[in-house]
């Protein structure tokens, strides 16, 4: 028993130093705090999400050890307890805050321009954590220009994580739809261009590492669906009684994630999201892509003979990008609150054009109409009483002014309209 528990202690100390060696942060943003959350603590709408980008790597040894051939966008409620996954296009055309390698490339070019402007040569390590924020610094303001949405955290992951973490916890299950087969990988897998056949079926790090990272038969966009459904199957997997009641795959965890692994979380961060993560079930994690049915926002194309990936509306057009994943990310307190607004506009397309706005954004607008008495000033009008305070509050944010608790004089609202919220529209 004293040897069981000697081993016992050191593992769970060992794993302990490990877990501090991977999650570097020193903050949590208040939508990750174990306690209540009041209004007063968020900025605005979306405030209440938590988005963790995730950045897959090659690591030394690679070529282009530090271009970002994964990214995924982890989009927490901790509200309603849902996820979704966002995958961008490593190929995806864009404009570079920091031009080390060009004003123009690849958007899996963006950490490491960062990184390597802030270091003044290249370096495919991880030792200088403050080099990977400048990295992170970088990719989070083209994400901000394409997306619409601020990133949180960052957890940047390289191969040989990856694929030590899928062996430790012995393997994921992952449904496969189609035969994956890619004879230019065919040398990694025992010259079987077979990747991965169709159906139900155990991979070990080695083949979702291939699943994950095979692109050639397929697309970039397919890629990332892979992507995402390998990460949800190894949450599956640790999450399991199985991988956290075994100290010696909690240990075989940390060592992978330790050495080769990068997060700015907070320990008691990543804690506190694990905890949230538990609850949040398989269907609860949405999987969302640029290419997504019905919603195809971008494309194919060459800028010379480099082919890149590119908005359809445009290049550097991402309103229809911004419009659709913010739709499809809402503010946890807004979608529970679900707060009936008005608006009240000067003219109808005014009023339209502000519905249109907060609809991107999560609110439940119910009607529109043209105000019965000009306004000098956009009035937010809070017929809850105070019952809806995260929408008052984001509200208030949005329109620089303080709810009031009744309709101005003057004021009528169409019969049988009952609002919560009414918000009348200056000139």
């Amino acid at each position: 028993m004293v040897v069981v528990l000697g081993v016992g202690g050191f593992l769970s100390w060992h794993a302990y130093v490990k877990l501090h060696k991977v999650f570097r942060g020193t903050t949590t943003v208040a939508a990750l705090a174990s306690k209540p959350v009041t209004p007063n603590l968020l900025k605005g709408e979306g405030d209440g999400r938590v988005n963790i980008l995730l950045l897959g790597v090659g690591g030394p040894g690679h070529d282009g050890p530090d271009l970002t051939d994964t990214i995924v966008i982890l989009s927490v409620d901790p509200v309603n307890n849902t996820a979704s996954m966002v995958s961008i296009p490593r190929d995806l055309w864009v404009q570079q805050p920091i031009a080390y390698f060009g004003a123009q490339q690849k958007i899996n070019a963006a950490y490491e321009s960062g990184k390597y402007h802030y270091l003044g040569h290249l370096d495919g390590s991880s030792a200088n954590g403050a080099a990977v924020e400048a990295g992170f610094a970088n990719i989070d303001q083209v994400l901000k220009t394409v997306l619409g949405i601020n990133i949180n955290y960052h957890m940047l992951v390289n191969f040989a994580a990856f694929r030590q973490a899928i062996d430790t916890v012995g393997g994921i299950t992952v449904d496969v739809p189609t035969p994956l087969i890619d004879p230019t990988m065919a040398w990694e897998n025992h010259r079987n261009p077979i990747l991965a056949p169709a159906g139900v079926q155990q991979m070990d790090g080695v083949k979702a590492l291939l699943y994950a990272r095979s692109r050639e038969t397929t697309s970039d966009f397919a890629r990332a669906q892979r992507q995402r459904q390998i990460l949800v199957a190894l949450k599956d997997k640790i999450m399991t009684a199985d991988t956290l009641s075994n100290p010696a795959k909690i240990d075989g965890l940390m060592n992978a994630f330790g050495d080769n692994v990068y997060s700015d979380l907070s320990t008691q961060g990543a804690m506190r999201l694990y905890t949230i993560m538990k609850k949040v079930s398989d269907n609860k994690v949405a999987s969302i892509g640029l290419t997504d049915d019905g919603h195809k926002l971008v494309t194919t194309d060459h800028v010379g003979t480099t082919s890149v990936v590119r908005p359809i509306a445009g290049f550097n057009n991402y309103t229809d990008i911004q419009t659709y994943v913010l739709g499809q990310l809402p503010d946890g307190y807004l979608l529970k609150e679900n707060a009936s607004v008005a608006i009240l506009g000067q003219t109808t397309t005014q009023a339209t054009a502000a519905a249109t706005l907060l609809k991107q954004y999560g609110y439940n607008i119910t009607s529109t109409g043209v105000a019965t008495q000009p306004s000098s000033s956009t009035t937010v009008v809070d017929l809850s009483k105070g019952k809806d305070p995260f929408t008052s509050h984001y509200l208030e944010t949005r329109y620089n002014t303080k709810a009031v608790m009744s309709l101005p004089a003057g004021v009528t609202m169409p019969a049988g309209a009952a609002p919560k919220f009414v918000i009348m529209i200056a000139k």
